[in-house]
């Protein structure tokens, strides 16, 4: 959200942390943690659960389970719950991003969302969002999927940490790079509030413009090194759970 509109140098990841820190506290690290748990429960186990089905589905139908299957499962699942969760993650954004409704708590800026902008502002943004989750799906299962593969083949790894660790590192960075810009597009219409002389943006394909128009093809990028620190992580620990727990299950490994 820094020089909307301008170019110009950006304040770091490491001196936004500590900024925040000390005008802030530490608990404000942890601002919008409430809907931030409640739709990775839902909007995770979604796209998750999702994607072996959608991808079984399509071999039965196509008799194929190629990369191309995989980015469309990916897709299906990302969208589907984007859609049902979108809410959450627009009350997640305005909790993180104005520190007087940390103090009401998510209930109370539901509520005042809804009486204010209508129950259409909870699905502000909700384009970007489906695309973005489409492309962070996709690329993150089906990269995964498809560099185990290449790795048990090529490299002669066998399933396990170590596979599941390297497959799991390769999706987060390469997911980074294919939502950055749709994640930054996302937030910041989900920022936006409705009255039309506060509204800068029309559409996710307006803002993106935009910001390329104002702020240079880098703008779009902003925020990217935090969201590789929270992708990177995420995608690996996330990947390396789901296979232990499939396992655990009975179920065979993605």
């Amino acid at each position: 959200m820094q020089l909307v509109g301008q170019k110009g140098p950006l304040t770091g990841m490491g001196q936004v942390f500590l900024s925040v820190v000390k005008s802030e506290g530490p608990k404000s690290l942890y601002s919008g943690l409430t809907p931030a748990l409640t739709r990775s429960v839902l909007y995770g186990g979604l796209r998750l659960g999702l994607y072996e089905p959608s991808k079984h589905a399509c071999d039965v139908t196509f008799g194929s389970s190629n990369v191309l299957v995989k980015i469309a499962s990916g897709m299906f699942a990302g969208g589907v719950a984007t859609v049902l969760t979108n809410p959450i993650e627009v009350l997640k954004v305005r909790l993180q991003m104005n520190p007087e409704m940390k103090k009401s708590g998510p209930i109370v800026e539901l509520q005042r969302t809804v009486s204010e902008e209508g129950i259409k502002a909870l699905w502000k943004g909700v384009g970007p969002a489906m695309v973005r989750a489409a492309a962070l799906t996709a690329s993150q299962l089906a990269t995964y999927d498809e560099t185990k593969q290449l790795l048990v083949r090529l490299a002669s790894l066998e399933e396990g940490f170590h596979l599941h660790l390297i497959s799991s590192t390769v999706a987060g960075i390469l997911s980074t790079l294919v939502t950055a810009p749709i994640d930054m597009v996302k937030t910041r219409l989900m920022l936006q509030r409705s009255s039309k002389g506060s509204r800068l943006y029309r559409s996710g394909f307006h803002c993106a413009y935009q910001v390329l128009l104002t702020e240079g093809p880098m703008g779009l990028y902003k925020g990217g090194f935090a969201i590789l620190a929270r992708i990177g992580p995420q995608t690996t620990i996330t990947f390396i759970l789901c296979e232990e727990l499939r396992k655990l299950a009975g179920l065979k490994a993605i």
